[in-house]
């Protein structure tokens, strides 16, 4: 092992001794209690299969049958969950040939960050993961179940789905994807169109067709941002089956993966001998394992929040120093936009996340003594998974990458680390990811433009109040303020002025995610304005220094006069009300830091 990733571990296993332990004592006391069922009493378990057939019902009667839960995230109006409409009749009839039962135990919510993206509705999209995790804990409550699989891919969702299936620890699990859509209009094309609309040059016709041709059928979107992140990093850990990540959907191959993998849940399961559940796969090596995936492919940033609310569900604590330590080491070894031109498909055409691992396990960045649903050892992954005849079957990674511009070797990196940064300063506490930031832009230094709402900024440029050096400071977008929305409508503007050869960062307490692009952007910045936090003292004009490089985030304000400055307060209440954001006040509340993982399961602060 790589000495950084084996002392990051070392301290993350320290650090989390006694709240791991505790939830392990947990987990085994629930798994002793298994098969759930038999501790139903007659009533229970007769509403427990009442809807079943009677083939279903007289093999729930036996305790040494699986019966596997099915937590889904399906809808048909976004496309990554379109597909999953027909997995649960090709589940129920896996576990039918293996002389088990399948139920659907429950749906969660699914929403689309690129349907909501500067719409109110973003607002709730921080908190529909803790939502998703509450959903998923309700649906396994009934002790109906011996195993689990989820069918989620996006954004929240998956991040949800885990932290709720944790509570249920002692289950074996696997996730299920669905797979991404092919690909559509090129990615530098629908970055050009964007600048061109955001400038005034064409009208939202135009914009609206490219729009289409880039997002147009079935299956996740292929830019690389957090719903692609999601699906690498759980395959990482072993929670898929080898390969599964980026099938297209809608193909034989797809189908085979999802019958495999209910099979697969079926053999772990206590009634057929198993014994590790979720819990016992999500352990400290693996979590290690996803942050060294998400910096060498420089995945969404929202996993430095994200995987430590997922980590804490497993009483495992890490922070941003154990992200930074870690990217200071590994290599960046993908180009996928918007780190580069091409996409999810051609990652997976090159080798995928197969050889990726492959390669990092060589190096020695990876764990390869972990727990998976395939069984002990990492190096599992190291295959593809084909249909030979009418079988399916795995073979090792290639030994070449079939894209070298897209999907490099470890050895011959296209960075030697992983371009993820923390910030600190005067200014509070913050990340910044430069895998798509030109060197020569990395760090900024100039006066504040400040905004209290995303939706100023562009006023702001048709006026042409940003040409100019400057640092954009949009504050108030925390996740107590309004829930810590996705800025990603300011991305086209802010690419215009540096294209027009202006110095320009933005400094936010909001979130930027995986399609953090080419312009230097200090994010999820906490103390947060709406706690009284240092963005709420900026004055506008005052000089800020972003350096991506040294890792500060400064006003060039006296001490003194900066501790003396009184905190601007903001309206918030139109973030408050509207679009069901009135029922999300608690949380709003309750949430912790973004380093803690924005979450009120664990704040006990609030």
């Amino acid at each position: 092992m790589h000495p950084t990733v084996e002392a990051v571990t070392r301290r993350i296993i320290e650090r989390s001794r006694k709240t791991r332990q505790d939830y392990l004592g947990r987990m085994e006391q629930l798994k002793a209690q298994s098969p759930q069922r038999s501790s139903l009493s007659c009533g229970n378990l007769a509403h427990g299969f009442a809807a079943c057939n009677q083939s279903d019902k007289d093999t729930l009667k036996l305790m040494n049958k699986a019966n596997v839960a099915i937590v889904s995230a399906y809808n048909d109006m976004l496309s990554a969950h379109q597909p999953y409409k027909d997995f649960p009749d090709v589940i129920r009839e896996a576990a039918h040939t293996m002389g088990s039962v399948a139920q659907f135990a429950g749906g969660t919510p699914a929403m689309c960050d690129g349907v909501t993206q500067g719409q109110p509705g973003m607002e709730l999209s921080l908190f529909s993961r803790d939502t998703i995790a509450m959903s998923t804990s309700v649906a396994l409550s009934h002790n109906m179940f011996d195993a689990t699989v989820l069918l989620g891919i996006c954004d929240k969702i998956v991040p949800g789905l885990l932290i709720g299936s944790l509570s249920f620890g002692y289950l074996p699990t696997v996730l299920v994807p669905a797979g991404p859509m092919p690909s559509g209009l090129p990615n530098k094309e629908k970055q050009r169109i964007r600048q061109l609309y955001a400038e005034g040059k064409i009208g939202r016709e135009e914009l609206l067709e490219a729009e289409s041709q880039s997002y147009h059928s079935p299956g996740t979107c292929t830019f690389y941002g957090t719903a692609n992140s999601n699906q690498l990093l759980v395959e990482v850990m072993g929670l898929h089956l080898p390969g599964a990540a980026f099938v297209n959907p809608g193909t034989p191959l797809r189908d085979e993966l999802t019958r495999a993998a209910t099979e697969q849940v079926i053999r772990l399961s206590k009634p057929h001998g198993g014994k590790l559940g979720l819990g016992d796969m999500v352990d400290e090596k693996s979590i290690v394992n996803a942050l060294v995936a998400l910096l060498v492919t420089g995945g969404s940033t929202n996993h430095t929040i994200h995987w430590i609310a997922i980590a804490r569900a497993a009483g495992i604590i890490i922070d941003w120093n154990d992200y930074s330590e870690l990217s200071s080491v590994v290599p960046s070894m993908t180009r996928i936009y918007p780190n580069g031109q091409e996409d999810i498909n051609a990652f997976h055409e090159a080798g995928g996340t197969p050889f990726l691992i492959r390669e990092l396990l060589d190096a020695g960045f990876l764990h390869n003594d972990v727990e998976t649903v395939v069984g002990h050892g990492l190096e599992q992954y190291a295959r593809m998974p084909e249909i030979e005849g009418d079988r399916l079957v795995w073979k090792p990674a290639p030994a070449t990458s079939a894209r070298p511009d897209v999907l490099s070797t470890a050895k011959e990196p296209f960075a030697a680390d992983g371009g993820l940064r923390v910030l600190e300063g005067n200014l509070g506490r913050g990340v910044i990811k430069v895998s798509a930031v030109a060197e020569e832009h990395r760090t900024v230094k100039a006066p504040a433009v400040v905004f209290n709402d995303q939706n100023e900024l562009k006023a702001a440029f048709e006026a042409g109040d940003l040409d100019k050096d400057c640092i954009v400071v949009v504050r108030f977008q925390g996740p107590k303020a309004n829930g810590m929305p996705e800025l990603h409508k300011l991305t086209p503007f802010l690419g215009v002025l540096q294209d027009r050869g202006f110095r320009v960062g933005l400094v936010t307490d909001g979130r930027m995610s995986g399609a953090s692009g080419k312009v230097p952007a200090a994010i999820h910045v906490y103390p947060e304005a709406a706690n009284g936090g240092p963005l709420s003292r900026i004055h506008p004009g005052d000089v800020i220094t972003l350096d991506a490089v040294t890792g500060k985030l400064e006003a060039d304000v006296p001490q003194e006069e900066f501790a003396a400055r009184e905190s601007e307060k903001a309206d918030l209440s139109s973030y408050h009300h509207g679009l069901g954001r009135e029922l999300f006040g608690w949380m709003r509340k309750a949430a912790s830091t973004p380093e803690e993982g924005a979450s009120f399961f664990w704040n006990h602060d609030a």
